[in-house]
């Protein structure tokens, strides 16, 4: 039977381990249903869908995909530029992913420049200015979503709204994360991210 201080430690670190999921994961239509609701506060149909690339990019292609059809907004804005450089950048790849699902030509934005976040978030302001588009839904991987929010909130002030909804499955983080040192490694880079980007002027 375990002691006292054993039972003490394993309460203290699930609280840390539920605590770090609730404060990575942020996910503002978590209280909504699958289509949006225009009485339901903060449910309501957005002007674009933003998808960022990296970690499991065609999973948060496929994410905003899926909020498009089920209605979330009319617009998608793809946004990253290419890993490799001889290649389509990953908003074109992303592009292509949402043709083939489906998605109208005339309803897709791409920002092919973004080498990190502060750089997708300076894009998609870039393009959602260009046309008119002042309220999104900001789709990226779980572990990721906290830091893309705050980089996000701080481009768009003063022009527009930010939502949050990460994918639901992610190849390149698990829900067991807490288990491995790399999902560790991924989580505390991303904390600290969050801290620097917090005391960066705007």
């Amino acid at each position: 039977m375990p002691g006292l201080k054993t039972i003490i430690f394993l309460a203290l670190f699930g609280a840390a381990v539920f605590g770090l999921y609730q404060f990575t994961h942020v996910d503002d239509l978590k209280h909504c249903g699958a289509q949006p609701s225009a009485s339901i506060n903060g449910c309501q149909k957005a002007d674009a869908i933003v998808a960022i690339s990296g970690g499991d990019t065609k999973a948060r292609a496929r994410t905003a995909i899926e909020l498009y059809h089920n209605g979330w907004a009319d617009k998608i804005i793809l946004s990253g530029a290419a890993r490799d450089t001889s290649g389509p950048s990953n908003a074109m790849a992303m592009r292509q992913q949402a043709l083939q699902a489906g998605v109208r030509e005339q309803d897709i934005y791409t920002d092919e420049f973004a080498q990190n976040t502060n750089q997708n978030a300076l894009g998609v302001l870039e393009v959602a200015r260009l046309h008119s588009l002042n309220t999104i839904i900001l789709v990226t991987s779980p572990y990721h979503q906290a830091r893309a929010s705050v980089m996000f909130h701080k481009a768009f002030d003063g022009y527009g709204t930010v939502r949050n909804h990460s994918t639901p499955y992610d190849s390149a983080w698990s829900e067991w994360w807490w288990m491995t040192l790399g999902g560790w490694v991924t989580l505390v880079g991303e904390l600290i991210s969050i801290l620097f980007e917090k005391m960066r002027p705007l």
